[in-house]
C-alpha cells in the first residue's frame, strides 16, 4: 500500500552516517579545545609531566611501561622503580594535577560530545524538519516514527540523547578514555563489544534494520522522495479511513 514504510538504504544510511560523525568529531574537538583553555588544563599537564620527569631522572626509570616489562626487571630495578612510584604518588602537587586531568578530561569528553549531538542532531534536525542532519539532509533521508507519523521535539530527543548520545558514543568513549588512562578493567572491552554486537544484530537481522537510538525512540529512517508521511495520528487515521473507504467502494464492483 501507498502508505507503506519507504526506508531508506544502507548504503544511503551509512553515507549520512559517516558525514554527520565526521561533522560530531569536528565540533566535539572544538568544544574539548575550548573548555581545555578556558580551564588551564595545560597547566595542569605541564606540573603531572615536570613531576614524572622530575622522578624519572632521580631514580633513572621510565614510567611508561606495561605490566610485562616491569615483570621482566631485575629484583633491583623492581625495587627502585617502586621507589621512584611511591615517591611519585605522594608528591601532593603531582596527584592533584594528575587527578584534575582526569577530571577534566572525563568532563570535557562527555559534555562535548553532549554539545555536539545536540546541535547536529537534534537543534539542526528540528529546523530543517522530518529529523534530518546535515547526512540525512545531503543523501534525501528522513526520520518519521514507526506508524508513518511526522517525528516530534520528544522523540527526536529521545533518540538522539539516550540512543545516539549516551548509549552509542559517550560510553564507548568514556570507556576507551580510561583504558587510555589505565582506569578500567576488561569490562570495558566487554560493554563496548555488546553495544556494537547489538547494533550490528538490529541492522542485519531485524525488519526495519534499526539501530539502537531508533528503537527506544520508536523512529525509523527513510527515503524522503518516496515516503508518505503524516503530521499527526489523527491524520494518519483519516488516511486509512479514506483508502479502507475506497477500496471498500472499488470491491463492490
Amino acid at each position: 500500500m501507498i502508505y507503506d514504510i519507504q526506508r531508506g538504504s544502507l548504503l544511503k544510511r551509512a553515507s549520512a552516517f559517516l558525514l554527520d560523525i565526521i561533522l560530531i568529531a569536528i565540533i566535539a574537538v572544538g568544544f574539548a579545545a575550548l573548555f581545555s583553555y578556558i580551564f588551564h588544563y595545560d597547566n595542569y599537564s605541564k606540573t603531572y609531566t615536570d613531576k614524572l620527569e622530575q622522578y624519572s631522572k632521580q631514580y633513572n626509570v621510565n614510567f611508561d611501561i606495561s605490566a610485562a616489562q616491569y615483570n621482566s626487571f631485575t629484583a633491583s630495578e623492581r625495587v627502585n622503580w617502586d621507589r621512584a612510584y611511591k615517591a611519585l604518588i605522594e608528591d601532593g602537587e603531582a596527584i592533584r594535577s594528575y587527578n584534575v586531568m582526569v577530571w577534566m578530561i572525563v568532563s570535557f569528553t562527555s559534555v562535548s560530545i553532549l554539545l555536539s549531538y545536540l546541535l547536529l542532531e537534534f537543534v539542526l534536525p528540528l529546523i530543517l524538519k522530518n529529523g534530518q542532519t546535515v547526512g540525512k539532509k545531503v543523501f534525501g533521508l528522513g526520520v518519521m516514527r514507526s506508524n508513518g507519523v511526522r517525528i516530534q521535539a520528544v522523540s527526536l530527543f529521545i533518540r538522539t540523547f539516550l540512543g545516539k548520545c549516551i548509549i552509542e558514543t559517550t560510553i564507548p568513549a568514556l570507556i576507551v578514555t580510561m583504558i587510555f588512562l589505565n582506569t578500567i578493567g576488561l569490562v570495558g572491552p566487554v560493554i563496548i563489544g555488546i553495544i556494537l554486537i547489538v547494533n550490528i544484530c538490529f541492522i542485519l537481522f531485524t525488519r526495519n534494520r534499526n539501530m539502537i537510538h531508533d528503537y527506544i525512540s520508536d523512529c525509523v529512517v527513510v527515503d524522503l522522495a518516496s515516503q508518505l508521511i503524516f503530521d499527526s495520528e489523527a491524520e494518519l487515521i483519516e488516511y486509512k479511513k479514506k483508502v479502507a473507504a475506497e477500496q471498500s467502494a472499488n470491491s463492490e464492483y
